[in-house]
């Protein structure tokens, strides 16, 4: 399916870098972008040690700190010969799977925070992010001057403000997952820290940077031309991000179909099973004190090539010498029973099947194709199970065969330079508390007439009533805007210098709550928007009740959800003109 990309339109030259920070292994695609030609996304694919890897463009997401908490070795450098043995002798630390450490802290992820290994002592997850980041775009630097032609002159011709960096990250984190990433990106020195970043910085999720991947990769031509469904499956190491959408006939953009999912089951958490039953097998053994050496030759053999639950499988660690045969150890072998290393994949392929089965009974949509991307998707068994699974239920199954686990970086470039989805749905319901005009007919007022307020113009009001700004399952187009009429009473205009509301985010399953108190666990802080409205014409009013006067100040906040990120701006009206200015958006820490 072509997918080509517009010449491009800028006036000057810049560079687009794209970041693909996996849990396990990470890469980095870019694009020059030259007036008027037609650009051409390319991946690094040249790392320090990286002969070391096996893993196509990408590296492993591991760094070494020492005591002092200085960086040692990063990527491909972490898993050269000897460096395990020079970290023990030095007491050098590893910081491995740290990106889980910016998860979403709700009920989703609670299993699995036993699981992540802690953060180097000292050190907090955005300043192993920058650490990280910041080696990855050293690597880009020496890539593109050691590749082009004039390369060093090439490099030196973009200015600070002519590069521009995308991000992408599991289809379920948000507002405060991104700001954490944004704070590392300032702290790598990639960008400066001014207004984080001064727009230089954007996001895409995992699932729609894996969709151009997919339609320019793994889809057969003409598919989707009919107004079919297609689900997007990326496999990464941490997370498994699934994510439908559909090309309306005769249209141009894809439409996300359904609000996209995110499952803590990526090929980690095989490794995890595999530790748990390997361990459970040696409890009585001599060897269990070779478990952790055993499971990371379990990673680098056994569980890439396993591919038939029918085949005894053998996890080659040690000599000829070592042998234990009460556990199934010969000749420096383990012995596993295929069946039993298939239920170590088994949480990860039942969250795919479940959630695509979900998808079709849903829908709406004729869904026809699942396509497999991501460093996980290149497991043969994964494949072999999605395809009989699915395959049984009318689906096609396919793969690209061209490096999956570039799916990510690659089509994060592409997506910030032609985004190819013009609609999305919301996964949840966003909104605000606001207090809300009191009604003497409304039972629901009634009830709650103890915690009324009385204002200034005598107005009675019933605080924490939900005002829904977008429901959740709203389709969300790209000129979608969402507005919310404020207003506020005050007695000094200074108080408007600096007014902010909370947007909430209703994650629980009733379909309308009116107000906070009807299901307080289910409501999420999502974010603060904070605006100056002191510059707005304003008419002096009296009190009801004398004592002076004060101002009431009208005003909209426009809230755009039509991307990875949220965007808000604040809306009036002067002389009857519309007017818009920036918001500026907090976010709050995940509990």
């Amino acid at each position: 399916m072509a997918m080509d990309l517009p010449p491009y339109r800028g006036l000057r030259r810049k560079l687009v870098l794209a970041f693909d920070v996996g849990t396990t292994f990470s890469g980095v695609s870019y694009c020059v972008l030259d007036p008027g030609s037609v650009p051409e996304i390319k991946g690094v694919t040249r790392f320090p040690a990286h002969e070391q890897v096996s893993g196509a463009s990408k590296i492993p997401t591991v760094l070494y700190y020492d005591g002092d908490g200085n960086v040692k070795a990063v990527g491909a450098e972490a898993l050269q010969e000897g460096i395990f043995e020079q970290a023990e002798e030095e007491g050098w630390v590893k910081a491995e799977w740290f990106k889980l450490h910016i998860r979403p802290k709700d009920n989703s992820t609670l299993s699995i925070t036993q699981k992540i290994p802690p953060l180097p002592p000292g050190k907090t997850i955005i300043q192993v992010f920058a650490d990280y980041l910041s080696y990855l775009y050293t690597c880009a630097q020496a890539y593109i001057k050691d590749t082009h032609a004039n390369g060093a002159d090439l490099w030196a011709s973009f200015a600070e403000d002519d590069k521009e960096f995308v991000l992408s990250h599991p289809n379920g984190w948000e507002g405060w997952q991104q700001a954490q990433i944004r704070e590392a990106v300032v702290l790598a020195g990639l960008v400066k820290g001014g207004d984080a970043g001064g727009g230089k910085v954007h996001f895409i999720s995992e699932g729609e940077a894996s969709l151009w991947f997919a339609l320019k990769h793994g889809l057969p031509e003409g598919t989707m031309e009919r107004g079919e469904g297609v689900v997007i499956v990326d496999a990464g190491g941490g997370t498994i991000d699934i994510s439908t959408y559909q090309k309306p006939v005769g249209g141009v953009k894809f439409e996300e179909i359904s609000a996209p999912k995110c499952h803590f089951y990526g090929s980690i958490f095989v490794s995890i099973h595999a530790r748990l039953f390997i361990q459970e097998l040696l409890k009585e053994s001599d060897y269990i004190d070779d478990l952790d050496h055993i499971i990371r030759c379990f990673d680098k053999t056994t569980k890439i090539r396993f591919s038939d639950d029918k085949m005894t499988q053998y996890v080659k660690f040690g000599s000829t010498r070592d042998k234990d045969e009460e556990v199934g150890i010969r000749f420096g072998q383990l012995k596993l029973a295929g069946e039993d290393v298939a239920k170590f994949f088994e949480p990860s392929i039942k969250s795919i099947v479940s959630t695509v089965e979900e998808g079709i009974r849903m829908g709406t949509h004729h869904i026809t194709h699942v396509v497999l991307v991501g460093g996980f998707g290149a497991s043969d068994w994964l494949f072999k199970e999605l395809q009989k699974e699915l395959g049984s239920q009318g689906l096609k199954v396919v793969r690209p065969e061209l490096y999956v686990n570039k799916a990510v970086s690659d089509g994060a470039v592409s997506f910030h330079l032609s985004s190819v989805v013009q609609a999305r749905i919301a996964k949840f319901s966003y909104g605000t508390l606001q207090n809300v005009e009191y009604n003497p007919s409304d039972q629901m007022h009634i009830a709650r007439r103890g915690s009324m307020l009385t204002r200034m113009s005598g107005r009675r009001l019933i605080p924490c009533g939900f005002a829904v700004m977008l429901a959740k399952g709203t389709r969300v187009s790209d000129d979608n805007e969402v507005k919310i009429n404020l207003w506020r009473e005050v007695d000094d205009k200074a108080q408007l210098a600096a007014v902010a509301f909370d947007v909430h985010c209703y994650q629980g399953s009733l379909d309308n709550p009116k107000f906070y108190d009807m299901d307080p666990m289910n409501f999420k802080k999502l974010c603060s928007i904070e605006v100056d409205l002191s510059h707005l014409p304003l008419v002096p009013e009296q009190r009801k009740n004398g004592g002076g006067s004060f101002y009431t100040v009208k005003y909209w906040v426009v809230l755009k959800f039509n991307s990875a990120e949220l965007k808000a701006q604040m809306l009036w009206t002067e002389n009857g003109i519309e007017k818009r200015s920036p918001a500026r958006l907090v976010f709050y820490q995940d509990s």
